[in-house]
């Protein structure tokens, strides 16, 4: 099932892609926040279909187009034993110093929120290799 929200004109076109940052300190007040600010923050989504509904934005200063959008799959790397393809995860920042692992952004790097929830959609095989000899596997998540 797509999720709903409002996009900016010029964004607003099937494909798009962007990650959810939240809302701003003018969307408080927006009528249309309850329909706006219903994404995962730090998430990364692309628009599937643009309705031909607009609203006023006070943050686009325009009109805002709503769009359905559905989450981008993300790679991650997850504890072996919890990497189950429809299992649901806790996934954040692993505290690891090892910054010459070749698993470390998708492990430990900055570009990983602190702590956010993932359904597994798919599970490589092959054991992912870990410096501090963690048992992991590579997954993609959303």
């Amino acid at each position: 099932m797509a999720d709903i929200t409002l996009i900016g004109l010029n964004e607003a076109r099937e494909g798009f892609e962007f990650i959810y940052q939240g809302g701003a300190t003018v969307c408080r007040t927006c009528p249309y926040r309850h329909a706006c600010l219903t994404l995962d923050v730090g998430r990364k989504y692309t628009v599937t279909k643009v309705r031909s509904v607009k609203h006023p934005c006070a943050l686009q200063e325009s009109d805002a187009h709503v769009v359905e959008v559905k989450a981008v799959p993300r790679t991650l790397l997850v504890d072996a034993q919890g990497a189950v393809v429809g299992s649901s995860v806790d996934v954040g920042r692993f505290p690891c110093r090892r910054l010459d692992c070749p698993n470390w952004w998708d492990c430990a790097g900055p570009a990983l929120p602190p702590k956010q929830h993932y359904r597994i959609e798919r599970v490589d095989p092959s054991p992912a290799e870990c410096l501090i000899g963690r048992t992991l596997k590579r997954v993609d998540a959303v």
